[in-house]
């Protein structure tokens, strides 16, 4: 019998002919392990076909019909609901990943009682735990688990039978990476007993029409520590995100099949478990120490069709260190680094000797091109210590020329604004209606340029030398040269 060897990366699941140091796919080094396999010529040249396919023939989408148990069932969590789209749907198969601690579990096992209150069936797979430790969570969290079966199995095949027997609506996998399968070497955990098991419970899911939903660990970046494989192969992939010093949690989709992936849920981790937070905006504002100090602004964001109102702080000192630091919690680095540049290029400000420092209020981490200009004008009213403007709401993308780009759903922001007491919103201008001001009753002005948001924005607007843009142009220009004189010897004419 004719053996194979490869290498395969325990990180990635990626396989190579030989023994490479650093894998090409995930960049981590030392990870490739020898994988040895008997080639078994195969008897039959049918093909295997997908175990939940009827038939080996192609079907007409139109003439393809779904029964009414493949309808929508809720999670017993609105913010959850939204982010999966409108529910759980049976047959779909779910990961949920998160950092240890966050409340996976206790998500878990609240949903599984709300699933079970509307008279399904919902088996708990408990790789981790014993029946005695779910039972104390779910004391503490004030319910009896009638109507959840808990299984403690790790075994795929037992787990398999287990499933095929009784048939239940919803079953959860808590955690993937503590299940193996006996037909295979190596510790539970590795890449081969994740993606075989992973595998079998998918053919399950499908071909039973089961609602499957697996706990998945988490890697020091952050990542789910499973293979990308996996990611793949399910339906939606979930992540729980949150402060340890806080007790807000936010739930978002990396991958949904069945719905939009800009949405989030969240939700305030207490006592007796995780309840739901109907306005966010409300609750990341009552966090904030919003005073009418110079450095702080609020901003309307979107997070799918939900609008957000969060507060930024900026913090600007001077340093007497060579390499000023720039530092951003809920925003990205690199968009710091660039709204800096445009503030330095278009407005002569000189952010050279100063460190930067960025803050969103509550822990919200913000990727929407949105927030650029409530950056920036905190930036500026930290750098002149002047006050944005008192109860007013700011939106827009700032652009490499200094103009302010339009944004999307300003419906949505103006109203959300408005809902919280705020008088003024900062908008940039489009060629669209403007929103009905008399319906909302807050101003609304609309700029281009972020010199324009200096005079809407601030309580007044700093008095910027005519030639402090050439003037900082020419501070470049004149460091560039130093520069090219120190490596090449020869002064260059400053004529």
């Amino acid at each position: 019998m004719k053996v194979k060897v490869a290498y395969r990366c325990t990180a990635c699941g990626v396989e190579a002919p030989q023994y490479l140091g650093r894998c090409p796919e995930c960049a981590e080094w030392n990870t490739f392990e020898e994988k040895k396999t008997e080639i078994v010529k195969s008897q039959s040249s049918s093909r295997q076909s997908l175990p939940w396919a009827d038939e080996i023939t192609p079907h007409p989408l139109d003439a393809v019909t779904f029964t009414d148990n493949q309808v929508r069932y809720s999670s017993g969590f609105s913010e959850l609901d939204r982010v999966l789209g409108g529910g759980l749907i049976p047959g779909g198969y779910l990961l949920f990943g998160g950092d240890p601690g966050i409340g996976k579990s206790t998500l878990m096992l609240q949903v599984a009682q709300h699933v079970a209150c509307q008279g399904k069936t919902v088996l708990y797979v408990a790789g981790e735990e014993s029946p005695q430790q779910i039972k104390l969570r779910a004391h503490r969290l004030g319910f009896s688990g009638e109507g959840i079966l808990v299984f403690s199995e790790t075994n795929i095949m037992t787990i398999q039978s287990e499933i095929k027997d009784r048939k239940p609506d919803l079953v959860v996998i808590d955690s993937i990476q503590s299940v193996y399968d006996p037909d295979l070497t190596g510790t539970p955990g590795n890449v081969s007993h994740v993606k075989s098991c992973a595998g079998q419970l998918m053919g399950l899911a499908k071909g039973l029409g089961i609602t499957i939903m697996l706990v998945g660990h988490v890697t020091k970046d952050g990542m789910v520590s499973v293979p990308k494989l996996l990611e793949h192969t399910v339906d939606t992939v979930l992540y729980f995100e949150g402060d340890q010093f806080r007790n807000l949690r936010i739930l978002r989709a990396v991958k949904n099949r069945f719905g939009n992936t800009n949405e989030i849920g969240v939700f305030d981790m207490q006592e007796h478990g995780l309840s739901e937070v109907e306005n966010p905006s409300e609750l990341f504002l009552s966090e904030s120490c919003f005073t009418h100090q110079p450095g702080s602004a609020v901003i309307a964001t979107m997070e799918g069709n939900r609008p957000l109102l969060v507060e930024v702080q900026a913090l600007v000192g001077y340093t007497t260190y060579p390499s000023p630091r720039r530092v951003s919690t809920g925003i990205e680095l690199g968009r710091l680094h660039q709204i800096i540049a445009v503030l330095e290029r278009r407005l002569g400000l000189d952010f050279s000797k100063v460190d930067v420092y960025v803050n969103v209020v509550g822990g919200l981490r913000i990727q929407e091109p949105a927030a650029d200009l409530g950056v920036a004008l905190a930036l500026i009213s930290s750098f002149y210590q002047i006050p944005v403007k008192s109860k007013t709401v700011i939106a827009g993308e700032i652009g490499l020329t200094g103009e302010v780009r339009p944004v999307s759903q300003h419906e949505g922001r103006v109203s959300e604004a408005e809902k919280l007491g705020f008088e003024n919103i900062l908008l940039p201008k489009t060629r669209k209606a403007a929103v009905n001001l008399t319906l909302h009753g807050i101003t609304r002005l609309e700029i281009r340029s972020i010199q324009e948001a200096l005079r809407h924005g601030l309580d007044h607007a700093p008095v910027i030398p005519e030639n402090s843009v050439t003037s900082a142009q020419a501070g470049v220009q004149e460091n560039i040269n130093r520069k090219m004189e120190t490596f090449s010897g020869f002064p260059l004419s400053r004529e």
